[in-house]
């Protein structure tokens, strides 16, 4: 009986790792051209972004200097008296903001499902240039809806939400009557509600574009597949175009939050300054930094000039990093990801 044996060869000579391919692709002139464009393009946009932070900041830095970290704190705004400060305007900008983003981004969502979705084909397209035209009629012009128009015809609403929700601190109304049917309506006039709304016309139009445009870039495998098993037009959206969406939606609130926060025109016109902490968005008088700059630039001195400077500053900072993140989070969405088509 014979026996067979088997050996192991070991493989003589070096092992080498596998290493990826290094693909070479020839660039052309048209290629380098465009490349050259780009950066100067993104260059500039950075030079010229840093060069406004300078010369506020060298403008500001007389009224810093006086102020110290008081001017995070102080209510009032008498630069000539040695006592101002951005407490009041940067709460009623954020208010103002917050009250704009509130009521704009239901109506972005429901605009862009409704052009990405439902449209029909024949009207989609002059959907989407109304929605554009929105974005491109001056702030003046909403300025003077609401101051003329807004503001008188939303008095009953003011006043019922106070009524029923003034339990709640920041829907109170100081000085309202509920049950005088003679009270002045007065109290509910330019308050932070009504420039917030007048700040939410300008803002949709912003939000409705980035998130139409996420809307429309949603896998059409995924959706079929959705289909297939069963779902409906609705259901189709809730499991695949608004989590395919989350990223713009976000991005797309984010971009009109910023917009909001530096609107100036249309708040200007609608707004009774005051400069004082005010938290009820119902009642009469409100303000924010960019209109206490249209305010008080024609008639300001070299000091208080300076001290303006230092606002537009912290509102140029504020706006950069909300515009920072809209960007980080726009980028990370799956808007870019490649159809399973």
């Amino acid at each position: 009986m014979s026996t067979t044996t088997t050996r192991r060869v070991e493989p003589t000579g070096e092992v080498t790792e596998d290493a990826p391919r290094a693909l070479k692709a020839a660039i052309g002139p048209s290629d380098r051209i465009f490349r050259g464009v780009s950066r100067s393009g993104g260059l500039a946009v950075l030079a010229i972004m840093s060069l406004i932070g300078i010369f506020l900041g060298y403008r500001a830095i007389q009224a810093l200097r006086e102020a110290g970290i008081s001017f995070l704190t102080t209510e009032a705004w008498e630069p000539n008296g040695g006592d101002f400060g951005i407490a009041a305007v940067l709460t009623g900008t954020v208010l103002i903001a917050l009250v704009a983003i509130g009521v704009a981004v239901p109506l972005a969502v429901g605009t862009a499902l409704y052009i990405s979705e439902y449209a029909p084909a024949r009207i989609k397209q002059t959907l989407i240039s109304m929605v554009d035209l929105m974005a491109a009629v001056p702030s003046v012009v909403y300025g003077l809806w609401g101051a003329f128009f807004l503001q008188w015809n939303i008095l009953g609403l003011s006043r019922w939400i106070s009524t029923w929700l003034g339990w709640i601190p920041f829907l109170s109304v100081d000085g309202a009557d509920p049950r005088d049917p003679l009270a002045t309506e007065t109290v509910y006039t330019a308050s932070t509600l009504i420039a917030g709304i007048v700040v939410a016309m300008m803002v949709t139009p912003i939000a409705c574009s980035v998130m139409r445009e996420v809307f429309a870039q949603a896998p059409a495998g995924e959706r079929e597949g959705a289909y297939a098993l069963g779902a409906t037009k609705w259901g189709m959206i809730r499991s695949v175009v608004l989590p395919y969406g989350k990223g713009g939606m976000i991005g797309g609130t984010m971009l009109g939050l910023g917009r909001a926060l530096g609107e100036t025109i249309g708040v200007y016109m609608v707004i009774s300054p005051v400069f004082e902490i005010q938290p009820r968005i119902l009642e009469s008088g409100s303000n924010s930094v960019s209109a206490l700059i249209a305010l008080r630039y024609g008639e300001a001195s070299d000091f208080e000039l300076s001290a303006l400077m230092a606002a537009g500053l912290a509102l140029f900072l504020m706006t950069l990093v909300v515009n920072f993140a809209a960007s980080s989070i726009i980028a990370r969405s799956r808007s870019g990801a490649v159809s399973d088509a």
